[in-house]
């Protein structure tokens, strides 16, 4: 059973990575910047260390995004946790830390904040990672009323979140329409497909609505786009530009 568009509970606009590229990505400082921008919900990227930590990372390697070299899957949390995931932004985010996703929710459960978690595995551990994910944000977000929403493009990390936490809303991440994607998402249990804003048309969304999903859109970041998906009457805009569109 999925969560139907009656009891939607999320906020239309949703920060990217945090602030998007206004800060270090998928960091802490990222989501402060954000919620000085006065966005309540965020969208973030998490895989597991090789010890089983779930940790904030979009790459599967670690040099674009801190001072560590390799896969990041293949380092104990111990290790990850001494990177510096700052300096590559700019000088005055030196020193800024890889954060767990446990960190990440106490930061949002403490503000009132909401979460989409990104299920993204390390290449070859798809299952196993949407498993330990669902399993975390359960324990996480215990009690809360509004759990956080797992995404991701691996149908096989959907699979094990479902498996695994069957309640935990999810969503179909698509940066393309392949065959079946709309009965994958039902499969799935889905309650949401979030694509490339670019996907979205009169007929897309009718066909999502109709199936009781809900439509959302990564990564919006200009006035005319926002404009064109709000006329078609999708529910959510992940942007990168927290500076340029204020959350209503």
């Amino acid at each position: 059973m999925h969560t139907t568009t009656q009891n939607w509970p999320y906020p239309r606009w949703v920060a990217h990575r945090g602030a998007g590229k206004l800060a270090p990505e998928n960091t802490l400082a990222a989501f402060r910047l954000g919620a000085q921008h006065g966005y309540r919900m965020f969208e973030c990227d998490v895989k597991l260390s090789a010890d089983g930590v779930p940790f904030l990372l979009h790459d599967d390697t670690l040099e674009r995004t801190s001072t560590g070299v390799g896969l990041g899957g293949n380092l104990a949390w111990g290790a990850l946790a001494q990177l510096d995931a700052g300096s590559w932004h700019s000088r005055g985010y030196a020193g800024e830390t890889l954060p767990t996703l446990d960190a990440i929710a106490a930061f949002c459960l403490a503000n009132g904040h909401f979460l989409n978690i990104e299920i993204k595995p390390t290449t070859g551990l798809e299952r196993s990672t949407g498993e330990a994910v669902a399993h975390h944000a359960s324990r996480l977000w215990h009690g809360q009323a509004i759990p956080p929403l797992l995404t991701s493009f691996s149908v096989k990390a959907l699979q094990g979140a479902q498996a695994a936490q069957p309640t935990l809303p999810r969503g179909l991440l698509l940066d393309e329409l392949w065959d079946g994607w709309l009965q994958t998402a039902l499969d799935l249990g889905c309650c949401a497909i979030v694509c490339n804003h670019r996907l979205w048309t009169a007929d897309t969304v009718a066909q999502a609505k109709a199936a009781g999903l809900r439509t959302s859109s990564y990564t919006v970041n200009d006035a005319a786009s926002v404009q064109r998906l709000t006329a078609l009457g999708t529910d959510g805009i992940i942007t990168d530009r927290v500076d340029l569109f204020t959350p209503a």
